[in-house]
């Protein structure tokens, strides 16, 4: 559905890769190459930088709001909700593409309307940017969330929202409807259990508000004057991810009877503050 202006593999092969080999298999002189080739998605260009994250980046929060909005003011405004649920049900798992695929790599950029419809679901969405934000760098969830079960996955999605006026592409034989595109930047899961440990595995304590904390893959996009940004939180990606029992037992020899819902709740309360860490190269995360 997205489209890159350019076939990126050129640019990768030609002033990257084939360098590489001149110097390092024919002994060739080459130019001294720059530390990181990034290609920025949403402007469709190829960056260099001496540095990754880029130099006179800055880390800013968008933090979790109530009546599903984000932005980098902090605290929350009094006598508003401090906390977000859904129900988690591991036999209605949220797929991660609302089509059957056998392209595997279709959901990296896909359109998660799907999603946002569906009550199993958090969705936080800024206002429209007046000028163009760029995140260059790490990323880095912390969320503070507490679960009726003893286990639970959770997934965070950065997204891109385009504007409603946003053309087609012409011509159109998939019918796409671009106004208003979620367009995935980035998505990771942390399984719960490893929250403190990967060598440790911890179970919840029902009802006990627990932070879970983790490091999304770097990002390299902007988003346009105009554009949203939006943030998802669910607790399944399937098949994607494997499914969790939501129960503190071994996940791979799990009964049918270990499976069970459990009500999931984010919290955003002055105490426990939820909030996506990001790096900007350009720009200043909207306060809502």
């Amino acid at each position: 559905d997205i489209q890159f202006g350019a076939k990126t593999g050129l640019y990768y092969r030609d002033k990257i890769l084939a360098p590489f080999f001149e110097r390092h298999l024919k002994d060739r002189k080459q130019p001294a190459q720059a530390e990181a080739h990034i290609f920025e998605t949403g402007t469709n260009q190829w960056r260099a930088y001496d540095s990754w994250p880029p130099r006179g980046a800055s880390t800013q929060t968008l933090w979790l709001q109530g009546n599903g909005k984000l932005g980098a003011k902090g605290m929350p405004s009094a006598g508003s909700a401090e906390a977000d649920s859904y129900l988690s049900d591991p036999a209605k798992p949220v797929p991660f593409l609302d089509k059957i695929s056998l392209e595997h790599g279709d959901y990296m950029n896909a359109d998660q309307r799907f999603a946002s419809r569906r009550p199993d679901v958090l969705t936080y969405v800024t206002e429209e940017l007046a000028s163009d934000v760029t995140l260059a760098g790490p990323v880095r969830a912390n969320l503070w969330v507490s679960t009726t079960g003893t286990d639970a996955d959770f997934v965070v999605k950065i997204i891109d929202v385009y504007p409603s006026s946003y053309p087609n592409p012409e011509p159109n034989p998939h019918e796409l409807r671009m106004g208003g595109y979620q367009q995935l930047v980035r998505g990771e899961i942390m399984r719960g259990r490893y929250r403190n440990s990967l060598e440790k595995p911890e179970p919840f304590v029902p009802g006990q508000v627990t932070q879970v904390a983790f490091s999304l893959p770097d990002i390299s996009h902007t988003f346009r004057t105009g554009h949203r940004m939006m943030v998802q939180i669910q607790s399944s990606w399937f098949p994607l991810v494997d499914r969790n029992p939501q129960t503190f037992v071994d996940i791979y020899h799990a009964t049918e009877a270990d499976f069970r819902t459990a009500t999931m709740t984010v919290h955003r309360s002055r105490q426990h503050q939820s909030g996506i860490q990001l790096t900007v190269g350009k720009g200043t995360l909207p306060e809502k």
